[in-house]
């Protein structure tokens, strides 16, 4: 179901880039001032946005392909304690089993699984920008 969403997005960013295209074009054919620089904005944003999208759709395949090879090893971090209704960890026990899974991580640093695995706890502990640089640290880690 997920690659029928990211087929989706692929043929929005296309439809994107390319609407934004003939704007751009359309805009600097009228010649004025206002309407060039709209061009060229528009010519400046519309691929780093699509550059921001693949960037982001890379990581997700990156981190869906790492998260199910642990899950089939076995090696996802099991439940350890009292989860909230949204599925994270209790704010009592999230900075001691963050610390223990960071611990685990820098005593072996060219392990991806160790750093998939801090991913998934800070995830869970609501560190949503330290779990996403840990998960890309991993997905590096799995590359070399």
């Amino acid at each position: 179901m997920s690659r029928i969403g990211v087929g989706l997005m692929a043929a929005a960013l296309l439809l994107y880039l390319v609407v934004a295209g003939w704007l751009a074009v359309m805009f600097l054919a009228v010649g004025t001032p206002v309407s060039i620089g709209m061009g060229v904005t528009l010519l400046v944003l519309a691929p780093v946005g699509g550059w921001a999208l693949v960037r982001e759709m890379l990581f997700g395949f990156g981190a869906d392909r790492l998260g199910r090879l642990l899950d089939a090893e076995g090696g996802m971090p099991p439940v350890e304690t009292e989860l909230t209704p949204s599925g994270r960890i209790a704010k009592k026990d999230a900075d001691a089993i963050v610390a223990r899974y960071t611990a685990e991580a820098e005593a072996a640093p060219a392990d991806w699984r160790a750093r998939y695995r801090l991913g998934v706890v800070q995830d869970a502990a609501g560190r949503r920008k330290d779990a996403r640089a840990s998960i890309r640290q991993a997905i590096r880690l799995s590359r070399a």
